[in-house]
């Protein structure tokens, strides 16, 4: 799934094609990709808009329209958006601007979805704070994970406490602040905390960098991939050893989700 640092990238990247321009027609192919208004609906009252900028929470891009709405998408676990495709094959939906540029949604297993709504209101409510704003401090942190028993695997994926950070993420944050994914959240220590919260911002910062992580479907709105996977320590890493003990990476499902750590780097509790 396309966590901060894929969305993040493909709003980047796709800023210089779409703002500015103005939307002449849309095709949907797989009339499901639209959570609402009607399919009828949702063509009549985008065709014409301007895109006036667009921005990320969490997961979510929204691509804000002249009229004052908000063009919502998620990509779920195998959307990305991409510029004049050659291949069309899995293309659910297609955004075409006044300058001839076409934006396709493309999603192999057809689990994206867009909307219209009046504004971001309805989806930032339900979202934790960014873990790269200013404001995701140490402190902040804490206060999230205090009195949880629950694993703090899952606590880190919960997008009500801390948004945009998905499995791998979560994997590589953990490895790198020597955390075991089983630890109960609330028992960590202020130093722990202090471990994690840099761990977090550090994993999510070296990806950016990279474009992103092109571990299955994710590609970017030119059709390159991501390279953040290349240096991933342990995300997906069964049949791999550790980069710093040597040891093999070994995999659990937490939660319902499958982790990856190193047993000796990142003790049981």
């Amino acid at each position: 799934m396309p966590e901060l640092p894929e969305v993040e990238t493909i709003k980047n990247e796709l800023l210089p094609h779409v703002v500015g321009r103005k939307i002449t027609g849309v095709d949907l192919f797989w009339e499901r990709i639209v959570r609402e208004p009607s399919p009828e609906i949702f063509r009549a009252r985008v065709t014409g808009q301007t895109i006036n900028a667009l921005s990320r929470r969490g997961k979510y891009l929204f691509f804000h329209l002249g009229g004052g709405g908000r063009l919502v998408m998620h990509m779920k676990m195998t959307g990305s958006l991409l510029v004049n495709p050659a291949d069309r094959r899995f293309t659910r939906a297609i955004l075409y601007l006044d300058d001839g540029t076409e934006v396709h949604f493309w999603d192999p297993r057809k689990f994206g979805v867009m909307w219209l709504a009046s504004d971001e209101s309805g989806v930032s409510n339900k979202l934790g704070p960014e873990p790269l704003d200013e404001d995701f401090t140490t402190g902040k942190l804490a206060n999230i994970l205090k009195g949880r028993a629950a694993p703090v695997k899952p606590v880190l994926l919960d997008q009500s406490l801390i948004a945009g950070i998905g499995n791998m993420y979560a994997d590589e944050a953990l490895f790198e602040a020597r955390l075991h994914p089983l630890r109960p959240a609330g028992n960590l220590t202020p130093a722990e905390i202090r471990r994690l919260h840099g761990a977090i911002r550090k994993v999510l910062l070296k990806a950016l960098a990279r474009k992103g992580a092109s571990v299955r479907n994710y590609i970017r709105p030119d059709g390159s991939p991501g390279t953040a996977h290349d240096e991933f320590s342990v995300a997906h890493g069964v049949g791999k050893n550790c980069p710093v003990c040597g040891g093999p990476i070994e995999r659990i499902v937490v939660r319902g989700r499958g982790t990856y750590f190193c047993p000796r780097c990142q003790p049981a509790p």
